[in-house]
C-alpha cells in the first residue's frame, strides 16, 4: 500500500475528528434539550437556590459544549476551498478538546442537580465526584496513559499531539 500524501493525511484526520464530533454532538443535544426542558417540569419550583445554581451550570456548559462542538462545521465553511485543510484540523482538534470539557462540566452538573433533588446533598456530592472521576477515567486517564504502550501503529502517526496542535 503506498503511503499517503501530506494533503491525503490532513483529509484523513479532519474527516476522523469529524466522526468523533458527531457522537460527541449527540450527546450535548440530547444533554441540553433535557436541560432546557427542566423549567417547564412542575417540579422544577421545588429547587433550591442552590439547585437552580448548579442547573445554571450546566445549561451553560451544555451550550458552551454545543457551540464549540459545533464550530468546526462554521469554521469549515469560512475556509472553505482556500487549502487551509492543516488550520482547520488544528483548530477542530482544539474546539473537540474544549467541547469535551464542557460536556464534561455539564454532565457532572447534571447529575449533581438530579441527585442532589432526591438524594441528601451529601451523597449528591459524593455521586456527583465519582460520575467526574468515572468520565475522567474515559476520557482522559486511560486515552493518555495507553499513548506509550506497545508499538505505535502507523494510522496513529498522524495524531502525534504535535502535529494537531500545531507546536
Amino acid at each position: 500500500m503506498s503511503k499517503e500524501s501530506e494533503k491525503q493525511r490532513w483529509q484523513r484526520n479532519f474527516a476522523d475528528l469529524l466522526q468523533e464530533l458527531r457522537v460527541a454532538q449527540t450527546g450535548v443535544q440530547i444533554l441540553f434539550a433535557f436541560l432546557l426542558t427542566m423549567p417547564f417540569s412542575n417540579a422544577f419550583t421545588r429547587t433550591t437556590d442552590f439547585q437552580r445554581d448548579v442547573y445554571i451550570v450546566a445549561l451553560l456548559a451544555a451550550a458552551a459544549a454545543a457551540a464549540m462542538i459545533i464550530s468546526p462545521v462554521a469554521f469549515h465553511r469560512a475556509l472553505f476551498r482556500q487549502g487551509r485543510k492543516p488550520e482547520l484540523v488544528r483548530f477542530a482538534h482544539r474546539m473537540a478538546s474544549g467541547g469535551l470539557f464542557f460536556m464534561l462540566v455539564a454532565m457532572v452538573s447534571a447529575v449533581l442537580l438530579v441527585t442532589d433533588f432526591v438524594l441528601p446533598r451529601p451523597v449528591a456530592f459524593v455521586l456527583s465526584a465519582a460520575t467526574g472521576i468515572w468520565f475522567l477515567t474515559f476520557w482522559a486517564i486511560l486515552p493518555f496513559s495507553r499513548r506509550n504502550w506497545g508499538e505505535d501503529d502507523i494510522d496513529d502517526e498522524d495524531d502525534d499531539p504535535q502535529t494537531l496542535s500545531g507546536d
